[in-house]
């Protein structure tokens, strides 16, 4: 097979002409797909230069005085050794969000998000995480891991679902289309449950096991701060995001500011 190239000295220049088009058309598709990712990154360089990150730490209290009954002996009867109270210090699972839409209407993620149950242990089987934030449009994939049945259900306002008894390889998927709070069950074990929090807007954080999280990429604005956990009033906190740098804020949850009966 013959093959053709511009600096071989047996071309003559009538024969070079087309392949010189041709690299020179192959060089310019080149050039324009450097330049179009040349200007993209530039784009997103300029955003997450104008954007500022919220962080802190959030922590839950309990009300002064309630731990004046392990004092009494009470609860080593065996009407109450087993009743179980809240540690507040070891409380988990707080999300922190920036309430409201902001701008367009957010792009959720192409890829879908795993909840998935751990084993089957003493305690029943479970779903990790307990609780999942995500923006509005993401698709929520249910794997099941166990070697037993389960029948992942919900019937909140926001996402009303029902899938039915399956065991692994099968992988059922579920589109949370609409903003709130879903609780799901299953409908076959008691302490098998856990909360999808979809948010209206990608600006959010689960905190971590020290109750420290980061927001980042924040755009410049004022914004109200919501930091949420499932047993707990709520706290919502005004704040003003630079166009750099960081904003601190700090919460302390607990059973306060709620009316007295």
């Amino acid at each position: 097979m013959k093959t053709w190239w511009p600096w071989k000295p047996h071309l003559n220049s009538k024969e070079r002409m087309p392949v010189m088009r041709r690299l020179n058309s192959s060089n310019d598709w080149i050039s324009k797909q450097f330049t179009f990712l040349a200007c993209v990154l530039i784009v997103i360089a300029c955003a997450k230069a104008r954007a500022g990150t919220i962080s802190g730490v959030v922590r839950a209290e309990g009300k002064a005085g309630s731990g004046n009954d392990l004092l009494c002996g009470k609860y080593d009867s065996r009407q109450l050794k087993f009743a179980e109270r809240i540690n507040y210090s070891e409380l988990r699972d707080f999300v922190v969000y920036i309430q409201g839409t902001l701008g367009t209407r957010p792009s959720p993620p192409g890829k879908p998000t795993q909840v998935i149950t751990r084993r089957v242990t003493q305690r029943g089987a479970q779903f990790f995480p307990h609780v999942l934030p995500i923006v509005v449009g993401t698709t929520v994939e249910w794997p099941n891991n166990d070697e037993i049945l389960h029948n992942v259900f919900s019937f909140s306002e926001p996402r009303q679902f029902d899938l039915g008894l399956y065991k692994s390889p099968e992988v059922k998927p579920v589109l949370f289309d609409q903003a709130g709070r879903v609780d799901v069950f299953c409908s076959i074990h008691t302490r098998m449950s856990c909360i999808v929090l979809v948010l209206e807007n990608p600006y959010f954080a689960a905190a971590n096991d020290k109750g420290h999280y980061t927001i980042p990429n924040v755009p410049p604005g004022t914004y109200q701060l919501k930091a949420w956990h499932e047993r707990l009033p709520s706290q919502v906190r005004e704040i003003t995001v630079s166009e750099s740098g960081e904003v601190k804020a700090d919460f302390t949850l607990g059973v306060l500011n709620l009316p007295r009966l």
